[in-house]
């Protein structure tokens, strides 16, 4: 009996044994629980940057340290903000600002070049068939004076009306209608009245006339004229390349031989950046100066606002006129036109409280916690403002700088 009772008493002690060891093992595995369970992970440079583990900041590479406290825990006041993704929350201390709703006015600086007008040009054009016998000019881009000889044409149509002038002088004088008729013909042939008059009185025909320079002015080919809405400053193989028509060329009636580009009435072309297009109107008062002579000031009118922005550089061009036989301003010279702009009211943020992503505007709203980005519309720039169609208004406080709160596109996104 007393054999069994030692057993019951042995078994009983190493069951009591047993439980007790693992209660002991199950609270210090909670407690180990417990204590990894509050071990989180940050950066000391980015402290909305929350992990559950170490590793590395995704924002500036460092190495992610325990964030600790006093009772080795994690304060719950904010913990619902720490943990939200970085891309829709950011906690921290930044400066902040507010949008201003009043009246800006400034000046816009535009860049431009002097081109040729090419409404002031003058064709040089055949009034009849012929052979060019002699060229007086041969390269694109001379200057030449008004009265100076261009080229000389044989024709055999000026031969014949010469023949019938001078046959109607001779023997139908009493006809003056007919031979009026007959002499304003050869005018029309390129023919000078001193030139019909020696035929009158010589009675020999010259089917051989000089063709002269209507104006004063450039040179240039049949081809296409220099690009005025894109003017750019010509190469000099270009600018002592020769004519397309050769002396021998035949040339037919009506036909453009050369066009003569007048100097003095030129464009000044200016490009305008997109932003700024609603500020230029027509009419306005635009003030120029020129490389040669930065202290030297032309004022003139904005002649002309195009509508097509230009697909290459995003600007679209405003045109002057310029009175060059006063300046004497040569083409492809680089101007700098300031125009004074129209006061503008509106609700305005300074532009570094702003971040472009993409086509998006993005601003950081001062929550409870810290900031929360969102997208807004834009309007005008003036100077070191930007103008706020949609997404705040002078009640929002946002942050003052918003490219210290972002890294990447990656980390944003807005409502």
């Amino acid at each position: 009996m007393n054999k069994y009772i030692k057993y019951s008493l042995a078994f009983i002690g190493v069951f009591i044994i047993g439980i007790a060891i693992y209660f002991f093992a199950k609270k210090s595995d909670n407690h180990s629980e417990m204590e990894h369970q509050n071990e989180v992970y940050t950066c000391s440079m980015h402290p909305e940057i929350i992990r559950d583990e170490p590793g590395n900041c995704p924002i500036c590479g460092m190495t992610l340290v325990k964030k600790v406290t006093d009772n080795n825990s994690i304060d719950d006041s904010s913990i619902d903000n720490l943990i939200k993704p970085t891309d829709n929350f950011i906690v921290g201390k930044y400066q902040t600002t507010t949008a201003i709703d009043t009246t800006i006015s400034s000046e816009i600086n535009l860049p431009g070049i002097v081109a040729y007008d090419p409404n002031s040009s003058v064709n040089i054009a055949a009034r009849m068939n012929g052979r060019i016998e002699r060229m007086y000019v041969n390269y694109k881009y001379q200057k030449v004076n008004k009265g100076q000889k261009l080229f000389d044409l044989y024709s055999p149509e000026l031969l014949t009306e010469q023949q019938n002038f001078i046959y109607m002088v001779s023997n139908d004088v009493e006809n003056p209608s007919i031979i009026d008729a007959s002499r304003q013909k050869l005018l029309l042939y390129g023919m000078t009245q001193n030139q019909i008059n020696a035929l009158s009185n010589s009675k020999k025909v010259n089917p051989q006339i000089t063709i002269y320079s209507p104006d004063s002015g450039i040179i240039d080919g049949t081809g296409t004229m220099v690009n005025t809405t894109n003017p750019v400053m010509q190469s000099a193989s270009n600018n002592t390349a020769t004519l397309d028509v050769k002396e021998g060329s035949y040339i037919k009636k009506g036909e453009v031989i050369f066009k003569l580009l007048n100097t003095d009435k030129v464009w000044g072309i200016f490009n305008v950046i997109q932003g700024y297009n609603s500020l230029i109107k027509a009419n306005q008062s635009i003030r120029i100066t020129s490389e040669l002579d930065k202290d030297e000031f032309m004022d003139a009118k904005i002649n002309f606002v195009e509508t097509q922005l230009n697909a290459a550089d995003k600007t679209n061009r405003i045109r002057v006129y310029l009175n060059n036989n006063k300046f004497k301003l040569p083409i492809g010279l680089r101007l700098q036109g300031v125009v004074k702009t129209n006061s503008v009211n509106g609700i305005w943020i300074q532009k570094q409280s702003m971040v472009s992503i993409g086509n998006k505007k993005i601003v950081f709203l001062k929550m409870d916690n810290g900031f929360k980005a969102s997208s807004i519309k834009t309007g005008i720039e003036i100077d070191d403002f930007i103008q706020i169609m949609e997404g705040i208004s002078v009640k929002d406080t946002i942050a003052k700088n918003a490219q210290y709160l972002i890294d990447s596109e990656s980390f944003i996104k807005t409502e």
